[in-house]
């Protein structure tokens, strides 16, 4: 039984160092008791049976981050309109257009048609061709700019699809790391790029580059009696040891920031429409 909720877990990851060390000591009595809250085997990890898998994905979450969805061609034609200058230009097809057949006639021509409207009325049509054929050549080419970019996403998604090891049912296996659950002991080494959240269960001089979280070039020395959390995202960059996987996919530190880069991009694009 899983006896931790997705928002403890959460709250337990973020704190850092010895101050983490002493929560987990005082508020769940250790890594130990940790582990048979989220029904982990200290020594031979997780059931290994699909019941098991998926109760763990309902509560916790899988470990994929899913793309920003690609916006419609319709959208796109939308979004290509809101520019300041074609709008000035609609405007002022729209007023060409109505005062072609608001003024009054003037001189007729042979034919018996105002010179004046048919100048105004084609100058209107001539301003609003330009502005449809702006608007569709933008789109069109955002739109092959969206298809491109998801293609891109999913080739490098099934060519970085590492495996890791893990420990289930006392057998060590090796998985891709987006079937990582929460409860998985999991096998670290130099050179992984760690793919979840975790707290160290044993290391051997591990050392961590967290750079690209925190900007600090100084690799931290990690163990589970001082700093035992670790972060999706940062690089092993000496020893090795095994982690109790504690956050996954959107739920984890590379899953909170690409949240919030995107919802931030959503915003800036937004105000821009609006300013």
């Amino acid at each position: 039984m899983l006896e931790i909720s997705l928002d403890e877990l959460k709250d337990l990851m973020t704190f850092r160092g010895y101050e983490a060390k002493e929560l987990i000591t005082n508020k769940y009595g250790g890594i130990e008791i940790l582990c048979k809250k989220l029904n982990t085997d200290f020594e031979s990890g997780i059931p290994y049976t699909a019941v098991d898998l998926k109760e763990r994905k309902d509560k916790y979450g899988t470990n994929e981050i899913p793309p920003p969805p690609m916006k419609s061609f319709l959208f796109l034609v939308s979004e290509a309109m809101q520019d300041l200058t074609l709008l000035i230009l609609i405007v002022s097809a729209i007023i060409s257009l109505t005062l072609s057949f608001l003024l009054p006639k003037e001189d007729e021509n042979v034919n018996g048609h105002d010179k004046h409207e048919v100048k105004s009325w084609i100058e209107g049509a001539a301003i609003l061709i330009f502005v449809a054929v702006v608007v569709l050549v933008t789109a069109l080419i955002d739109y092959t700019k969206e298809r491109q970019f998801g293609g891109f996403q999913s080739k490098e998604k099934s060519e970085n699809n590492k495996k890791i090891a893990v420990i289930r049912q006392g057998f060590e296996i090796e998985i891709p790391v987006d079937e990582l659950v929460v409860g998985d002991i999991a096998q670290i080494k130099c050179g992984d790029v760690l793919p979840v959240d975790g707290i160290i269960i044993q290391s051997t001089d591990l050392r961590i580059d967290e750079s690209s979280l925190t900007g600090e070039s100084d690799w931290i020395k990690k163990s589970a009696e001082y700093d035992p959390m670790l972060l999706s995202g940062t690089n092993v960059m000496e020893g090795n040891g095994r982690m109790l996987v504690t956050a996954v996919g959107v739920h984890s530190q590379t899953g909170i920031i690409m949240t919030l880069l995107g919802a931030a991009a959503d915003n800036k694009e937004f105000m821009v429409k609006q300013g």
